[in-house]
């Protein structure tokens, strides 16, 4: 094998390490807060669990996802919940688990626009990730934007323009 194919396979191996993690922890936020966000029971089903269960649980499933595979995690971390919260709801559909009484499956497209929102905060979780590991939030990372600019005078001017009097910048090096 040569190193490319070597460097897709390191590359699949950790997103399925990391999407993994971030459904782990998605599962168990699910369980803890004891909410099924594919079901439905009327307007006393939206309690404080069930807001944690759709937007707290998927921002931190989001986060380690960013934190193991790195920068691009944020677009991996979309897929956890999708994932768990879709194999639930085939589950339910396919009438493997059963329905409590006085309890509904949610019709298709309203069970969309809550996963889009868990999937939301789930992207939210992998960037506030991507900005951990980066050290600051942008194109270039703090360290190497530091470097770019040196002081001369009051204002700041890049190391590479040259100065009236024929130096590089006024800086000494």
């Amino acid at each position: 094998m040569n190193g490319k194919i070597k460097s897709r396979l390191l590359d699949v191996l950790m997103a399925t390490i990391a999407i993994t993690v971030g459904v782990v922890i998605n599962v168990i936020g699910d369980r803890w807060t004891g909410v099924q966000l594919h079901l439905f029971s009327g307007i006393d089903y939206f309690t404080y669990d069930w807001a944690i269960s759709l937007f707290l649980v998927p921002f931190v499933a989001g986060l380690p996802v960013a934190l193991i595979y790195g920068f691009g995690g944020k677009l991996l971390a979309f897929f956890v919940p999708l994932i768990v919260q879709g194999y639930k709801y085939l589950d339910v559909f396919y009438g493997y688990t059963a329905i409590p009484e006085g309890v509904r499956l949610l019709p298709l497209v309203y069970w969309f626009l809550v996963v889009l929102i868990a999937m939301e905060l789930a992207g939210v979780g992998g960037l506030v990730g991507e900005i951990v590991i980066k050290k600051t939030y942008g194109r270039t990372p703090k360290h190497v934007r530091d470097g770019l600019y040196k002081k001369a005078g009051d204002e700041l001017v890049p190391e590479s323009l040259p100065v009236a009097d024929g130096t590089s910048s006024g800086v000494d090096k």
